[in-house]
């Protein structure tokens, strides 16, 4: 019989994962209708409309695959568990491409890199999104092979025979699945770590430049700046969160296997939930479709901040 504190964190994490899909579902609306229209969409709308749409399966998947294991239905997760390997590696692929794509467009560097990079970046959005599905593609053949030999472990566990198989395969299953996990996340996520440190700098450096030209704290290009510091700030500490989270649950602590599930469920999901908040606030044209859903009209201030980024630093511009 489940505590009242587990009820809770699943009622919690339930409400959290339907608030994530529902708020990547209207990404997914809003950002897709271009396409319906038979619009050419900008390119930074398209990363954001795919890393949505992947979120909002991710979810799914993750609530799906916690009310298995809730049920004592094992042997049905590490058939879900490929499926959300590939979606979550494509989800850290397109947050790194992202997080890129508004370095380069964003940041003031004149490095001839850069320079390269600002007009290359557009055109290269189709092969990037390519790459990505490739590359989590790729790890679903070793999503089936870790998972076949966790299915395989778990038998010789409960075999009263079969320890001596489970104790060789353990040490493989650690050293060998985790490690080749660990690395395929790492490699977007540290992708994403240097871009969004690159671009945060790059803020702050020109807003250095905009107090010593105009001294006024409540100047409204200031403020501009100051809000999209405070974001990528947001946007940095909840995606680490996730991050440091699935590699916690990857070394299998037998705590938060069972008793304290529910409540690293609800940790671990908050992160991305919250940083798919911050794209629906960030962006003008989903901030416009949310003004025409709830009625509510944007303050001028607001409006003008939203234009003023809209304009200065085309956040979707193709």
């Amino acid at each position: 019989m489940p505590s009242s504190l587990m009820l809770i964190f699943m009622a919690t994490f339930s409400l959290e994962t339907l608030i994530a899909m529902l708020q990547n579902g209207f990404i997914v609306a809003v950002l897709g209708r271009e396409w319906v229209q038979g619009c050419t969409p900008p390119s930074g709308d398209v990363i954001v409309a795919c890393l949505a749409a992947s979120r909002f399966c991710l979810h799914g998947l993750a609530l799906l695959n916690s009310f298995l294991g809730f049920f004592k239905f094992s042997s049905k997760i590490y058939y879900f568990s490929i499926p959300w390997d590939f979606i979550n590696t494509l989800n850290f692929w397109l947050t790194a491409w992202l997080a890129v794509f508004y370095c380069v467009k964003i940041s003031t560097f004149s490095h001839p890199t850069f320079l390269w990079l600002k007009w290359r970046i557009s055109r290269s959005v189709p092969r990037l999104l390519l790459g990505s599905l490739i590359i989590s593609g790729v790890t679903v053949i070793s999503s089936a092979t870790g998972n076949s030999i966790a299915v395989l472990r778990s038998t010789s566990q409960s075999s009263p025979g079969n320890h001596t198989l489970a104790d060789r395969i353990s040490p493989f299953f650690r050293h060998f699945f985790l490690s080749q996990e660990l690395l395929v996340l790492l490699l977007p996520f540290l992708l994403f770590l240097v871009s969004t440190l690159l671009l945060m700098f790059s803020l702050h450096q020109h807003l250095q430049q905009m107090r010593a030209h105009r001294p006024s704290p409540h100047d409204p290009s200031t403020q501009v700046h100051i809000t999209a510091l405070k974001s990528l700030s947001f946007f940095f500490v909840f995606y680490t969160s996730y991050f440091l989270s699935l590699i916690i649950v990857s070394m299998q602590i037998t705590a938060l296997q069972h008793q304290w599930h529910w409540a690293w469920e609800v940790v671990t999901y908050a992160g991305i939930c919250l940083h798919s908040s911050i794209l629906v606030l960030s962006s003008p044209k989903l901030r416009k479709a949310l003004k025409t859903i709830f009625g509510k009209p944007l303050t001028k201030d607001a409006s003008s901040q939203v234009i003023s980024i809209n304009n200065q630093y085309q956040w979707t511009s193709p």
